[in-house]
């Protein structure tokens, strides 16, 4: 990380410093006290809990400064009158001070991968900083820009939205070099009304493009493969169905938990071989791998990263516990990212069991998605166990794909679902525990392993 000058700091976000406390520096930034590290800047925001209250305990554990909208007489201090504004102002400026490439992803599912996959190719070439998990919102992408290190060249930073008019917010504190749109699904679909809507709120990440900027879109995507007319400059599009698009996959075999794929360029072909499993893992690849080429990294780079490449915990890890095989896709989940899960899970030999939590924010769609899923379940799995406000849609989509009233379950709790699923469950069994992040699917599979 690069120091910033308090001084520094408020002149791009047009704060006040006392005098006395100009040239005081910090390295990085954060909102929470309980994690600030010696030297950052701490973020007093106001939501739930108003963050004045914990600047005492952060000075106290090291913190350089404040960055508040009330004077703390005696402390470093930024004042402000709108701390989290002030906050993506600064990360604006540092991004500016720092002169890197940027290469921004948003997208419906996908994000974070695509991110890991593109850092991991870069840095065979350059010196990249990229978002840690969750750090892809108003507040966590500017800390995430204030946390790269002075001598970066790249930083590959993934940005996230819910509503309208966020993207183009982030879009203009990133200002990315390379916008990356994964695909348009329909998680957020509950604020945002259409997929029609979805697109129109990713593309506003075109809002912040730097001059001479590219464009790397989904070509699978009817939506984004229309707008390849309309972009201020042309798309380079990736794809598996598409052979129009820039970077083409095909020949797609998954063997032992590898997803073996060949990739097709104007001047470049060649074999490709992830320790992941699955095709919307060779989508994030090409998406990578066009990124990749845009910014010259030679081909036998690129396959050397994403033969090394590892998912982040909590996306489609498999473990072998106690004579199981989980698939723990915990993290998050809209009907685009189950039901690429689900088809995992039916790939696998032996007995295969979901264990899903609901989709949250498809708003009008929920019923008729959840039910969808319960439909896709039924041809890859042997028994299913669904939680949640949604669960007896899954089942009741599940009847319909042809299981019994055995085979498929509903439970309001996670304990009664665990309950249930200990007494069925037996080595050899593959078991997918599949919801998103406000379902908490982690601790179902806690339970579900703990010693009985």
């Amino acid at each position: 990380m690069s120091r910033i000058t308090l001084a520094q700091a408020a002149r791009w976000c047009g704060g006040t410093v006392a005098p006395e406390f100009e040239n005081v520096s910090f390295l990085g930034a954060n909102n929470d006290s309980r994690k600030i590290q010696p030297g950052q800047l701490f973020l007093a925001l106001e939501g739930a809990r108003d963050g004045h209250d914990f600047i005492p305990q952060a000075m106290s554990a090291g913190a350089a400064a404040v960055l508040c909208t009330k004077p703390q007489p005696g402390i470093p201090a930024i004042v402000v009158g709108d701390t989290r504004k002030a906050l993506g102002d600064i990360a604006r400026g540092e991004r500016e001070r720092l002169g890197i490439t940027v290469v921004g992803i948003t997208g419906s599912v996908g994000k974070s991968t695509t991110k890991e996959m593109v850092a991991a190719i870069l840095s065979r070439k350059y010196r990249t900083g990229k978002t840690p998990v969750n750090h892809n919102n108003d507040i966590g992408m500017p800390m995430a820009i204030l946390a790269l290190p002075g001598d970066t060249q790249v930083a590959v930073l993934e940005m996230g939205m819910n509503h309208l008019r966020e993207m183009g917010y982030l879009a203009s504190i990133a200002k990315p070099d390379i916008a990356v749109i994964t695909n348009i699904g329909t998680m957020h679909i509950e604020h945002l009304g259409s997929r029609e809507g979805i697109l129109q709120a990713k593309m506003e990440i075109l809002e912040g493009l730097q001059p001479g900027g590219k464009l790397v879109f989904n070509g699978d995507e009817p939506l984004l493969w229309s707008r390849r007319d309309t972009c201020p400059t042309d798309p380079w599009y990736f794809g598996m169905e598409n052979p129009q698009c820039q970077v083409f996959a095909d020949d797609i075999q998954t063997e032992n938990g590898h997803t073996l794929f060949h990739v097709h360029t104007a001047n470049l072909n060649f074999g490709m071989d992830l320790p992941v499993e699955g095709n919307h893992f060779v989508s994030d690849a090409l998406a990578a791998v066009a990124v990749g080429k845009l910014l010259d990294v030679p081909a036998e780079e690129m396959w050397s990263s994403l033969r090394e490449f590892q998912n982040m915990e909590g996306r489609q890890e498999i473990l072998e516990v106690r004579g199981f095989t989980i698939i723990k896709d915990c993290y998050n989940a809209g009907p685009e990212s189950m039901s690429a899960s689900l088809k995992v899970l039916g790939r696998r030999e032996g007995r295969k069991i979901a264990v899903l939590g609901d989709m949250l924010e498809l708003g009008v769609c929920a019923q008729a998605e959840h039910y969808r899923m319960g439909r896709i379940a039924a041809s890859n799995c042997d028994l299913l166990f669904a939680v949640g406000t949604n669960a007896d849609r899954v089942v009741s989509g599940a009847f319909t794909g042809g299981m019994g009233p055995n085979d498929a379950k509903a439970f309001k709790t996670r304990e009664d679902l665990v309950k249930s699923l200990k007494n069925r469950a037996r080595p050899g069994d593959t078991l997918l525990f599949k919801g998103s992040r406000g379902m908490k699917m982690e601790q179902a599979l806690e339970l579900f392993l703990e010693e009985r």
